[in-house]
Parts: structure tokens; sequence; C-alpha cells
């Protein structure tokens, strides 16, 4: 199990928490607990990754306010959320702010470790996909502005002579630019100009026609 793959337990009970780091712990995992929300939160600035297991009916901050308080921090680690039986509604409701899964007391053993596995995978996948993002907006950053307006025009699919004729330079002088941005963004086809774009956005503030 790789040294990022933490697992961040929240449960007021003692006992739940205890249980859980326990199991994880004999599969090689890391897992930290914390006693409420309010303690994770407050460590949270000195946690980089992993996944979240949190009882939704907690004092304090419930389970809920928490999946709000990620949402509106931006933070990207998945969440499992542990309920009560026939705790549907609150179940729905942290799905709905957020977690991507829930669990019913009492829950078996395999069924939280495939949950902690597969929100572990997500994680570190988003990690993945947030570095290379991270890359391609610097890569972005290098272009001139006449580079990328004629990046705009080719995501919008628009030919060289229409990017040309929006501009009011020559469809040579598009074709070296289009040259230069394929160069410093890396691609090797428009195809993977046009994905690169919609990992960064960029599709958002090109027009088509």
């Amino acid at each position: 199990m790789p040294a990022d793959a933490i697992v961040h337990v929240i449960d007021d009970d003692q006992a739940v928490r205890q249980s859980i780091e326990f199991l994880l712990r004999t599969l090689g995992m890391t897992a930290r607990s914390y006693d409420s929300a309010s303690a994770f939160l407050n460590a949270l600035p000195a946690i980089e990754s992993g996944c979240i297991i949190t009882d939704v009916r907690m004092p304090g901050v419930s389970g809920i306010d928490l999946l709000r308080r990620l949402g509106e921090m931006r933070i990207k680690m998945p969440v499992i959320v542990i309920t009560g039986h026939g705790d549907v509604p609150l179940a729905v409701e942290a799905m709905k702010a957020g977690a991507v899964d829930f669990l019913e007391k009492p829950f078996d053993d395999e069924v939280l470790i495939g949950l902690v596995r597969s929100a572990l995978n997500r994680s570190r996948e988003d990690a993945v996909h947030e570095a290379e993002r991270a890359e391609l907006l610097a890569r972005l950053s290098n272009l001139t502005n006449r580079e990328r307006q004629v990046l705009e025009g080719l995501i919008a699919g628009k030919p060289n002579k229409i990017i040309a004729f929006d501009l009011a330079i020559s469809p040579r002088t598009v074709e070296i630019y289009r040259a230069n941005v394929m160069t410093k963004m890396a691609a090797a086809s428009l195809s993977e100009l046009v994905r690169m774009a919609l990992i960064t956005g960029v599709m958002n503030s090109g027009t088509a026609d």
C-alpha cells in the first residue's frame, strides 16, 4: 500500500474509531482518527491526501456539515459516510453533499475495506489528474496572446482561413502560430490539443460557431 494511502476516521464513538483503525492497519493502511469533525478540520492544513470515513451523526459539526465545509474549501478527498440503520434520508443528503458512498451500521468489514480501497484509488487518480492539469496550465501560460487566440480558434473547430480572417492576419501566419502552439503545448495532434483544452477549461472560453 502506497505511503499516501491515509484513511482519516472521524467518529465521536471511541470504540468505532478503534475498531476501524485496527481493521485498516491489519491491511497495511495508515489510519488516523479524530473524535470530532472539528478536530479533523483543525488538522486539515497539514493533510495532503487520502480518504475520509466519517459518522453522519456527531455533536457539533455533523458529517453533513463536514461535507459542505469540505466542498466550500474545494477539498477533493473522497468521503465515506457511516449512517445508523434507517438513516437513508441522511445518507441521500450526504451523497448530494459530495460523499462517494455510505455504510449502514452495523457494517461488514469486507464491504468497508472495498469502499476504502475504491476511495483511495479515486484519491490517487484525482491527484494525478490535478498534477496533469497544473502542468498544462503552466504550458498555457507560456503562450503569447496571439497564440492563445489561435488556440481558441482551433478548439472552436475553425479552419485556418477563418481564424486568419477573424484575427486579420494571413493564413500562413496562422499556420506559424498553430505550429508554435503545438510545440509549446507538447501536443502531437489536434485531438490531443483539444483534450488538453478540455482538462484546463480553455474550451469554456472558446466560442464555437
